[in-house]
């Protein structure tokens, strides 16, 4: 839906988008989501129904408009907060601590990542946009850091990227959403550290 022409209705329209993400958030994680209707993601954002299909055309958009925004704030937290230049040992320990320490510390981010776990089987191609629009945008990123440090001396800096943030999913899966601080506990200091050795 293309957005008005004018400036203040921009405003108006694009704060009553991010009210029906916020309600939509609730709806989806609660429910899942096949569960999470229409009827329900308007009652939790406190809009008609009216108001959320002039904003979003299905829940299919709805959902993928809450996938692009937790994107790209992850983006924006993880790359926007830490300096790309210098030393590229101390980017990458900077980079690596500061990613684990914003993702333990979002649940919401581990309520996603259960959903996306949970519906990958019923919605594959819901997991897929996930991937394209979540995961994919921060493995090139990082990729991009890692070919701009030729110091390094990495000859796949693409695979790297790969096996850095799935030690990182692995450290948020199984310390935050499973029970691994109980049974095998790591500090996110300590495995920062040692992913920077091994690159």
């Amino acid at each position: 839906m293309p957005l008005p022409n004018d400036s203040a209705a921009q405003g108006r329209f694009a704060r009553k988008a991010e009210q029906i993400l916020t309600g939509a958030t609730q709806v989806f994680l609660q429910r899942g989501y096949e569960r999470a209707s229409m009827d329900r993601i308007a009652k939790a954002a406190g809009v008609s129904k009216q108001t959320l299909y002039s904003h979003f055309a299905d829940k299919e958009d709805l959902f993928v408009a809450l996938v692009n925004k937790m994107s790209r704030r992850r983006l924006e937290e993880s790359f926007g907060s830490v300096p790309l230049k210098g030393k590229p040992r101390d980017v990458l320990h900077v980079l690596a601590k500061t990613t684990l320490t914003q993702l333990s510390a979002d649940e919401e981010y581990h309520d996603f990542l259960r959903l996306m776990v949970a519906e990958s089987k019923r919605f594959p191609e819901l997991v897929e946009k996930f991937l394209l629009t979540a995961v994919r945008p921060t493995l090139v990123k990082l990729t991009e850091v890692l070919v701009d440090s030729p110091d390094l001396e990495i000859k796949d800096p693409e695979a790297t990227a790969h096996i850095l943030i799935g030690a990182i999913v692995f450290f948020v899966l199984t310390q935050e959403i499973m029970p691994g601080r109980t049974v095998m506990p790591m500090e996110s200091e300590r495995l920062a550290s040692a992913l920077v050795a091994i690159v």
